[in-house]
């Protein structure tokens, strides 16, 4: 060990001030005195702490016994929404899944069916799968969808004992049906368009949606729900009146 090397570790074991200290006069604190009081007191000032927050009101949630509600616009399960006649909003026009930065979802669209319609208008969402394994629950997809079909609830309990239990399909992100509502497929309200549907003109189910799912699926249990609604008879033409006169 050098003698500069000697003199430094000198003056760490002894606390003597440096040679230079020394020499230019300049006064270095030495290590403090034992104080009695100073080192009976200290941990009292840290339980101090302990003792102070002992007897306030406790603000630890007891989940999963009590569950605090969420804020009302906490981003949490997805949900594909439904019109108030049943069909759904969503149209298959897959903005949701470009928009999504993990990648997280898949849609495959299909054309409706003359007649039999899933949706307002040309297409709707055949395949809709989100994987909530790669999910960041951002809400970007919220935002690019442009009938208002995609919303986010508040469900946040998404745990499961398997990997492809958090792929979630079409029929775990349906909105459940209202009583007041027909599953699909069935035909648009007679008279409207799907622009009338994506501004809310289209309130309830029409008589006759009800009677074509009467016709085409007469099993269905939400039938139950329509007992007393029938279509109106068509009108007899001028051309029948004068037949039978």
């Amino acid at each position: 060990m050098t003698d500069a090397g000697s003199a430094r570790e000198t003056e760490r074991h002894t606390g003597a001030a440096p040679m230079g200290a020394r020499a230019s006069g300049t006064e270095v604190p030495g290590p403090k005195k034992p104080n009695f009081v100073r080192d009976l007191l200290a941990p009292a000032a840290g339980f101090g702490v302990t003792f102070g927050s002992m007897f306030r009101p406790t603000v630890t949630e007891q989940y999963p016994f009590e569950k605090v509600p969420t804020q009302p616009r906490y981003h949490g399960r997805h949900q594909l929404n439904r019109h108030p006649d049943g069909l759904e909003k969503c149209i298959g026009c897959e903005l949701c899944a470009w928009v999504c930065p993990a990648d997280a979802i898949f849609v495959e669209g299909a054309d409706n069916e003359e007649g039999a319609q899933f949706s307002p208008g040309e297409r709707y969402g055949r395949v809709y799968q989100i994987n909530y394994l790669r999910c960041i629950f951002c809400a970007l997809c919220i935002e690019a969808c442009p009938t208002r079909a995609l919303t986010m609830t508040n469900e946040y309990e998404l745990a499961g004992p398997t990997r492809a239990g958090l792929i979630y399909e079409k029929d775990q992100l349906l909105a459940p049906l209202e009583d007041s509502m027909l599953p699909a497929p069935h035909p648009m309200v007679p008279g409207t368009t799907d622009h009338d549907y994506y501004n809310g003109e289209v309130t309830s189910v029409a008589p006759e949606q009800v009677e074509w799912v009467r016709e085409n699926r007469p099993e269905e249990p939400a039938l139950e729900n329509f007992k007393d609604v029938t279509a109106a008879a068509p009108q007899t033409g001028a051309a029948d009146s004068e037949e039978q006169a």
